[in-house]
């Protein structure tokens, strides 16, 4: 269907069923729901797409005309306080008032096999992929596949030119590499998992105070390279896909985050 304007619009249930059904959102324990989080319009044909519901982000979209705002971090996240206040009220006020529906995908985008934040960041760093470890599979292993990508060092070299962004390394920045292991965001806790792997190296997002005294022991090196900065790239994969299937518009809105 068009609108008034010629736009094509979609059902939004028909969007969110397509999202269910491809993330396969029902198979995976999270922290948080998947899917719509607040109603707004029942047609969607504008998506602004981004890593977190902030208010920057939502502003922007209403700024764009969106109808429906798509985001990897979203809202009621377990033990967080249930109360509508503070900045959660003005968030949640903003998206209501402006009738913009507010889907999120946690976990199932992170660990999905073809558009997930992790085999984004494969591609976009040219690992090859050679198995996965960790709860849900969350973790993947595999190794650089240019041949000049030898050392701890080298890598760090590489995560800054790609992510624009230098990452805190823990370990010798000589050592060499073999299998390398990854996971998104705040995924430090499974260093020990990527060793038992036999990862050399691992990167995630953050780090804790714990995870120095952990890489240093178990012998691999760790690179915290940004929660933000490794979780930019499954929410636009998923939002093109959105444009593709449903000739929708789709923009992907970067809110710089240094963490």
């Amino acid at each position: 269907m068009n609108n008034k304007m010629g736009q094509k619009t979609v059902d939004r249930n028909e969007v969110i069923k397509f999202l269910a059904d491809v993330l396969k959102i029902s198979l995976i324990r999270d922290y948080c729901p998947n899917g719509l989080q607040v109603e707004g319009k029942s047609r969607i044909s504008s998506v602004v797409s981004g890593v977190t519901a902030s208010l920057a982000l939502i502003e922007a979209a209403i700024e764009l005309n969106a109808d429906t705002l798509l985001v990897h971090h979203g809202y009621f996240w377990r033990n967080e306080n249930e109360c509508i206040t503070g900045p959660k009220q003005k968030r949640i006020k903003k998206l209501l008032t402006h009738d913009i529906n507010l889907l999120a995908y946690h976990l199932p985008l992170d660990c999905h096999p073809e558009l997930g934040n992790n085999v984004q960041l494969a591609k976009l760093l040219n690992f090859g992929t050679t198995g996965r470890f960790g709860e849900n599979e969350l973790g993947w292993l595999g190794k650089a596949a240019d041949p000049e990508i030898v050392t701890v060092a080298n890598l760090a070299k590489l995560i800054e030119t790609k992510l624009g962004r230098k990452p805190l390394v823990i370990g010798n920045p000589a050592k060499k590499l073999g299998n390398i292991g990854w996971c998104s965001g705040a995924a430090q806790d499974l260093l020990p998992a990527a060793a038992q792997a036999g990862a050399t190296a691992y990167l995630s997002g953050e780090i804790s105070e714990r995870t120095v005294h952990e890489a240093l022991e178990y012998d691999i090196a760790y690179l915290a390279c940004g929660h933000h900065a490794t979780e930019r790239f499954g929410i636009q994969a998923l939002g093109n896909l959105l444009e593709e299937q449903f000739g929708i518009a789709h923009t992907y809105v970067e809110i710089d985050n240094p963490v």
